[in-house]
């Protein structure tokens, strides 16, 4: 179920992803919670689009700042229609080279920020029997590779609790899509990116090159956060949702090749995998 004029509640809407979702709904005449550590980044969006932007601190970690925020966005516009978990970040690292603090600073924020913030809207759309849930992963939910396993691991998290949560969900008249974007052109390879600082000489050939690589490409990535936002707008309004949603020809073209090794893989160890079972 969509309505006329749904009430959106993005969480880091201060730019990339966020920031071109959170304009796109204003545009559409739609009304958007916006969600952001810090306000200022906001404030030109609430300047251009009156009542319908509200900005809103949010802080994903820390559960009254999610108790204060999600409260005043319901205050507001009286609902919350959509939910867009896309607070996130990226993390450098060889898995040897991880340091503790900055590994569970971001579980922190990718994974139990998005639990928290979910957990606290769901009650709402549960009582008004709609919802659209949509939980920003990343192709890198779907493949790993070397130096960003971290990373990997909090959005391969994202994707297991979101399918559970869609069959748990799916009857509540609550749907929920998992985006998985590739590279786009917002600041995830640049700024917002956090790096280890250990390096180990032994990696430089396969976490060190892709350190290098991810570096290299920021500001330069082929997804646009523009067209981005718009095809989640169409997912949105589409009459049956996708559970996952890939953005950008490199997304679609390495899962393609995900699915196929994983089934090469799977057929290729069959025999073996049937020995594992009692005898018919």
């Amino acid at each position: 179920m969509t309505t006329t004029n749904p009430a959106w509640f993005i969480t880091g809407a201060s730019s990339g992803l966020g920031r071109a979702l959170a304009e796109a709904v204003l545009e559409r005449g739609w009304r958007a919670a916006i969600t952001a550590r810090n306000t200022e980044a906001l404030a030109e969006l609430t300047s251009r689009y009156g009542d319908r932007a509200l900005a809103l601190r949010l802080d994903v970690t820390d559960k009254a700042s999610i108790d204060t925020a999600v409260a005043a966005a319901q205050g507001h516009f009286g609902t919350i229609d959509v939910l867009v978990n896309n607070a996130g970040y990226g993390y450098l690292a060889a898995i040897e080279e991880g340091d503790d603090r900055e590994i569970r600073d971001q579980f922190e924020t990718n994974v139990f920020g998005l639990i928290s913030v979910t957990k606290r809207v769901l009650p709402g759309m549960r009582a008004q029997r709609h919802g659209h849930i949509f939980n920003i992963s990343s192709l890198g939910g779907l493949v790993a590779f070397a130096a960003t396993g971290y990373y990997h691991a909090t959005k391969f998290a994202v994707e297991a609790l979101s399918e559970s949560l869609s069959h748990e969900v799916a009857l509540l008249g609550i749907k929920l899509t998992i985006v998985e974007p590739g590279a786009f052109r917002t600041n995830w390879a640049g700024r917002s990116m956090i790096e280890s600082g250990t390096v180990i000489d032994d990696y430089a050939e396969t976490a060190g090159k892709r350190r290098q690589a991810t570096r290299a490409v920021s500001g330069n990535q082929p997804g646009d956060p523009v067209r981005a936002a718009a095809a989640i707008i169409t997912a949105y309004e589409a009459k049956e949702p996708p559970l996952r949603l890939l953005l950008g020809a490199p997304a679609l073209k390495i899962a393609r090749e995900r699915l196929d090794a994983l089934r090469a893989n799977f057929d290729a160890w069959a025999e073996t995998t049937l020995s594992a079972d009692f005898p018919a």
